[in-house]
């Protein structure tokens, strides 16, 4: 049977409860989720339509451009502009700063996506995602919103965050502060229903998620705990099992719900890591720590560091307190 909390419902009440969501942050929400629903019919199509083909650009990371991440790209900046509750947006394709052609001035978010993380890995058929955070602007309502806006401490302005997954199923995973709740389209009745409230991450896993071919250029603290999840020890249970599917959302979504640790950490060839802070790393970081897990970059929290641009990338350990606690040790 369908349940019938639907997210348009499940949004409605939480504007009206003690952890009330302004009416801005729910029609950013919802434009949020219209455009996975957007996407993943795109990521279902693709084969067909010939999205899978690289174009001839790269983005501001260097990487090739496929003309699903553009029309991706387009989809959640057009239906973002039209909520006017947007003050300003950046996305992974674009070098530049987006400013709406709507309500920038009097709008109180900022809006940071990656449209299709994980694109590279359609022709395989492996899952992949849309990530996303909403942040409160730092410069006053009314003024003309900022570039600096984005370059606050994530702990102290992402007030919303989420991915959607585009896989056997489609789901939209966000929180709000309140809890991680997961939402899965019902293509029956073409909406996101609830289907997990509160999800929490077990206190400790038996796998381990990392791209082991980088491991000769790897630090000595991520060399020595991978060598220690390999072990064999009876005492901590290892060894651990590999698991790593190669897409951001699809690993961190597996070890949210079954525990683990996910590692894209620094190393001799990346210094501040590869993932970008705004739209990948602290969105994410900001729903493990509502889930009970941990997220930090070797040394601080991830929510605890100060972006120096929008496009600043950082280390990412994230998975079960036990694990992230062991590696930090």
């Amino acid at each position: 049977m369908t349940s019938t909390m639907t997210l348009p419902r499940y949004l409605a009440n939480e504007g009206r409860s003690a952890h009330a969501l302004s009416g801005e942050l729910v029609a950013l929400l919802s434009s949020l989720a219209l455009g996975v629903k957007y996407i993943s019919q795109m990521v279902r199509s693709e084969g067909l339509q010939g999205a899978t083909k690289y174009t001839s650009n790269t983005n501001v990371q260097g990487e090739r451009v496929h003309e699903i991440d553009i029309e991706s790209d387009r989809v959640l900046v057009e239906l973002l502009d039209t909520t006017e509750q947007c003050a300003l947006m950046i996305s992974e394709e674009r070098e530049s700063i987006i400013i709406p052609a709507h309500g920038a001035n009097c709008a109180e978010y900022l809006v940071a996506f990656d449209p299709l993380d994980g694109s590279s890995n359609l022709g395989s058929n492996i899952p992949v995602g849309t990530i996303f955070g909403i942040y409160r602007r730092a410069s006053p309502v009314g003024s003309a919103a900022l570039a600096e806006d984005f370059l606050q401490i994530p702990r102290t302005s992402l007030v919303a965050s989420g991915y959607g997954i585009y896989g056997s199923k489609t789901c939209f995973v966000m929180t709000t502060g309140n809890g991680v709740h997961e939402f899965t389209l019902d293509p029956a009745v073409g909406e996101f229903v609830l289907t997990a409230e509160r999800l929490r991450t077990p206190e400790r896993g038996s796998t381990y998620s990392v791209n082991e071919g980088n491991h000769a250029s790897w630090d000595k603290q991520t060399a020595a705990f991978i060598a220690g999840v390999k072990g064999a020890d009876a005492v901590k249970k290892t060894p651990y099992s590999l698991r790593y599917v190669g897409s951001l959302v699809a690993d961190f979504d597996r070890n949210l719900k079954r525990g683990g640790i996910f590692l894209y950490p620094a190393d001799d060839t990346h210094k501040r890591g590869k993932l970008r802070l705004l739209y990948e790393c602290a969105p994410l970081a900001f729903i493990a720590e509502q889930a009970g897990s941990k997220a930090v970059d070797g040394v601080l929290g991830v929510l605890d560091i100060k972006p120096a641009s929008i496009h600043a990338r950082c280390p990412l350990i994230v998975g079960s307190s036990h694990e992230v606690d062991w590696f930090m040790a």
